[in-house]
């Protein structure tokens, strides 16, 4: 197959796994996003542990480092892995904006939307203290912006219709399931942002799954699923073993000892 038949596959491929419909007309990442479709395809043949334990291989940052805090959960976690580069925002919800507030224009941030590379995950920190008094996230913006080539969205706030988004196939990962939209409004976009504990920036690629959320250094991604593979096949001796009729503590020992 030539490559381009091949690089139109995994485009179609990484499309029905969620990435949205706006990536079909789309050229490939460039230069800010050095993956290829097919090394984002595999990474999401991975679930998020796997790549956390790949990640520690490369010893590239500490342990305890790249990933959000567990109040961050998936909403969907049927839907399997999301994979993208982040969108960053900020909004509010708690009170009406007042004339020095200022608030986005929907058709700038639709704009700066498409500037950032296939395919994108929007992380919008929610300011009100405490969160999620009203939600960004619903019907309508999760078709909006899966139609802009969005695969979900992370949130610190509040999410809602969730019986018309699950299907939809757009992800949703937030603290809380609410009712109200209430005073919903985006305050600005682009800047970096602060959700679970985590700081994300517009175009760093997010790795996430029903376990959670982290950020894949974008020096190694490429390197990521080989490094999984040994972990996995690491792991596959020891669990191989633990069940086979021949264990013995003293066995398993042995076998820790030599991997």
């Amino acid at each position: 197959m030539a490559d381009e038949e091949q690089d139109d596959v995994n485009r179609r491929e990484f499309l029905q796994a969620g990435a949205g419909a706006a990536a079909v007309a789309a050229a490939p990442p460039g230069p800010a996003a050095p993956l290829t479709w097919s090394e984002l395809l595999a990474l999401k043949r991975y679930d998020a542990p796997t790549v956390a334990n790949a990640i520690e291989t490369l010893n590239v940052r500490p342990r305890s480092a790249g990933f959000m805090r567990p109040e961050i959960r998936c909403i969907f976690p049927e839907l399997g892995v999301m994979a993208g580069y982040a969108v960053t925002a900020r909004m509010r919800a708690a009170r009406p904006p007042a004339p020095a507030d200022k608030p986005a224009v929907n058709f700038d941030w639709w704009d700066f939307i498409l500037m950032t590379p296939l395919p994108r995950v929007v992380v919008i920190q929610d300011l009100d203290d405490p969160p999620a008094v009203g939600s960004f996230w619903g019907e309508v913006q999760g078709n909006i912006h899966k139609a802009l080539g969005c695969a979900g969205a992370v949130t610190n706030g509040g999410v809602r219709d969730l019986n018309e988004v699950g299907p939809l196939g757009f992800h949703f990962f937030a603290q809380h399931v609410i009712v109200s939209h209430a005073y919903v409004y985006m305050v600005d976009f682009g800047g970096p942002v602060e959700v679970g504990g985590l700081t994300i920036r517009t175009g760093d690629l997010i790795h996430a799954d029903r376990h959670g959320v982290q950020v894949l250094p974008i020096e190694i991604a490429r390197h990521i699923p080989a490094a999984a593979e040994k972990v996995i096949a690491r792991e596959r001796q020891i669990i191989d073993y633990c069940k086979s009729p021949e264990f013995t503590p003293e066995g398993l020992k042995q076998l820790m000892r030599g991997l």
